[in-house]
Order: C-alpha cells, then sequence, then structure tokens
C-alpha cells in the first residue's frame, strides 16, 4: 500500500485517483480551489477503495499532499507550476502528466522553439525531485475503460520518460498495477516524442505500435 500524493483533481487526477484506491493504495488529492470543493469526489473514492482502510481518500491542500505522497502526480494546467511546492517533494517520484496546448496556457518560448519540455521545465521548478513524465498522453475516460491485467493480449500500452531509473522503475510498476504495459522513451528531454501532435499521442497502441510511433515522431515546431 503506497500514499499517493495527487495535485490536481480534474479528468487526469480524478481517474487516476480511482485506479489508486481500486488498487488498494491511498490517496491524498488537492486542487486549487480548496479541499471543501472535493467532497463528492473523495465521498467516491472511498466507495472505491480495496485496501481494508474505510476510508483510502481524503482531500488536502497542495502543500499536504505534497507532504504526504510517497508518489506525487503534479496533474495541474502550466500556468500552475510556480505553485507546486518544491521542498516537501525533494527526493521523492513526481509524476508529469502534463501537454502544453499555447491556447489555454499562452504561448511560452522555450515549448514553442522545442529546447525544453513541460516535465524538464518542471523538473527545473522541482529542484531534489525525481520527475518522470508519464500518464499525458491518453485520454482520462481510457484510464479505466483501457485497462487490461498483465499478459492479456494487445494491451495498451503508455510511455514513461525520466533521467532517474529508480523513479522510472516505480512509475512503470504503478503503471503496470494500474492495468497497461509501459515503454520507456528515454530521459526527459525525449518526452517531446510523446507530446500533442505526435503519432503516439492518443491512439490505443501495443507496446511495440507505441516504440514505433515515438519513433516516428519528429519535431515540428523547431
Amino acid at each position: 500500500m503506497t500514499t499517493i500524493g495527487i495535485i490536481g483533481a480534474g479528468n487526469i487526477g480524478s481517474q487516476l485517483a480511482r485506479l489508486a484506491v481500486q488498487h488498494g493504495h491511498l490517496v491524498v488529492i488537492a486542487n486549487s480551489r480548496g479541499p471543501e470543493t472535493l467532497t463528492e469526489l473523495v465521498d467516491e473514492l472511498n466507495t472505491l477503495g480495496t485496501g481494508g482502510v474505510d476510508a483510502p481518500a481524503r482531500a488536502a491542500t497542495r502543500d499536504e499532499a505534497a507532504a504526504a505522497g510517497e508518489i506525487v502526480v503534479v496533474t495541474t494546467p502550466l500556468a500552475a507550476i510556480e505553485t507546486i511546492p518544491v521542498e516537501p517533494l525533494v527526493g521523492k517520484v513526481v509524476i508529469d502528466t502534463n501537454n502544453y496546448y499555447f491556447e489555454r496556457d499562452g504561448h511560452i518560448p522555450a515549448l514553442d522553439d522545442e529546447t525544453t519540455t513541460t516535465a524538464e521545465l518542471l523538473q527545473d521548478r522541482l529542484v531534489g525531485a525525481r520527475v518522470v513524465k508519464a500518464f499525458n498522453h491518453i485520454g482520462a475516460a481510457d484510464l479505466t475503460g483501457h485497462a487490461n491485467p498483465a499478459g492479456t493480449p494487445d494491451r495498451r500500452a503508455l510511455v514513461v520518460a525520466g533521467d532517474d531509473a529508480d523513479a522510472k522503475r516505480v512509475v512503470t510498476d504503478l503503471i503496470d498495477e494500474f492495468g497497461f504495459d509501459v515503454v520507456d522513451a528515454g530521459p526527459l528531454a525525449e518526452g517531446w516524442r510523446i507530446q500533442r501532435d505526435t503519432p503516439g499521442y492518443g491512439p490505443r497502441l501495443t507496446a511495440d505500435e507505441l516504440r514505433a510511433a515515438l519513433g516516428r515522431a519528429e519535431r515540428t515546431r523547431a
């Protein structure tokens, strides 16, 4: 049983919280509006829990979710990166689910010219944390709808990218537990291969198909 902190309770964050409690983990979840706005979601999560704990999920502030989580998921718009607490995340595995949508986020020059990636921006902010890119190229509903046990034929695969091998191993194990095969795209800098408008972004692909899609990715905006 692992405590998973989730900063961001939107579509992806809520679905990851559901998967976590369904697999026996504890969840501490936060959003930008305050714990009191998460009562309905937490009540739902506590009916889904399978780990033998009466209330496996609770709402919290961002600082509390960061401090409580053994693994912490950051799933907020890019504009909120500067609000993510730094000190509580030192040494921890932090999963970045973000994507850059200039229509929502405004233009960010370093992302427009592709000299960095969203996960590298988060790593720059979270000095001492071990950031892993994951869960950014799958629709929220598919996180629960496409999950299958290991060994299922044509099981869907998801990508990880990161600079810390041990952190990637932790996230790989979690993704496998949640119901997906895993393809390692390499370091954080290679996370661009699974960003918006690349062949692997969105479709349901097996591990072999996803590796091929990563290989076909091109940096279109450089």
